[in-house]
């Protein structure tokens, strides 16, 4: 399921990935981007959202820090790059903890065609109606086992392919559920590592044929980075984490990804 090719391709091809996302992360993902060797554009203004979502290799919305302003620039590239046939990604930040928020996610959805849905499982339980007690942006506690029946479920329902980052992370295109069990229990006490990893995602779809292979391959190796960072620490502290996890995706083109991915196909 992994395509293990498409990080030395994302280094070649150097793709055009417009972000629009939250104040609290946007330069660690613009850094995040350029480490991959993506080239990140974190504009916001909605007079050139319709031209940016034309060109660029692929679009990211992101939820974090929403104004009305804001969403409607999300409309304009959403739909230029559904026009363009370039790949979008949602990133549904908090999405059922506030009924702007769940208005948003709504209404983005029923009017633009995302290529990938990527949040926690409290994000896609609030988008697939499942019952879950969500704490703001955070996941929440509920029944994780219902994950891959949670995936499926939305990328049945909105044509796309979703993935749910956790302790497991589930993929799912609404027929294949893939599980990937791998990272370190320090990349979560990062503030918007999720954030990046939507980011991430977008860098290889907007490279591969296949927006699944893209996701799954993606994840791992974002993943199996946070794993390498780690062993290079004489602390393990999330300050010095952040750096050497920046550092370790600056090189995963040196990481052993087909032999530490832990990847499953459940279904």
């Amino acid at each position: 399921m992994a395509n293990w090719q498409l990080i030395e391709e994302v280094r070649r091809k150097n793709p055009l990935v417009h972000v629009i996302t939250n104040i609290v992360v946007a330069n660690d993902s613009a850094n995040g981007l350029l480490a991959i060797g993506a080239s990140p554009i974190m504009a916001a203004a909605v007079e050139e959202m319709e031209e940016l979502g034309g060109f660029a290799d692929a679009v990211v919305i992101n939820i974090g820090t929403l104004d009305a302003q804001l969403v409607e620039a999300m409309l304009v590239v959403g739909k230029a790059a559904n026009v363009a046939g370039r790949p979008v990604i949602l990133d549904p930040v908090g999405a059922g903890a506030t009924t702007f928020r769940r208005e948003t996610v709504r209404r983005l959805l029923r009017e633009i065609q995302f290529a990938v849905i990527r949040g926690n499982m409290g994000e896609l339980a609030s988008i697939a109606g499942v019952d879950w007690q969500a704490r703001g942006v955070d996941a929440g506690t509920g029944d994780a086992s219902m994950a891959a029946e949670i995936a499926q479920k939305v990328a049945r329902e909105y044509k796309t392919v979703v993935a749910i980052s956790g302790e497991v992370d589930t993929i799912s295109d609404g027929k294949q559920v893939v599980t990937i069990q791998n990272g370190d229990p320090l990349l979560p006490k990062i503030t918007g590592s999720g954030c990046l990893l939507g980011c991430v995602i977008g860098a290889f779809v907007g490279v591969s044929d296949s927006v699944l292979e893209a996701v799954v391959t993606a994840s791992a190796s974002y993943a199996i980075a946070s794993e390498y960072a780690v062993k290079t620490l004489q602390r393990q502290l999330p300050a010095s984490f952040r750096v050497a996890f920046l550092d370790e995706l600056a090189s995963w083109d040196t990481h052993d990804q087909e032999k530490l991915a832990n990847i499953k196909e459940v279904l």
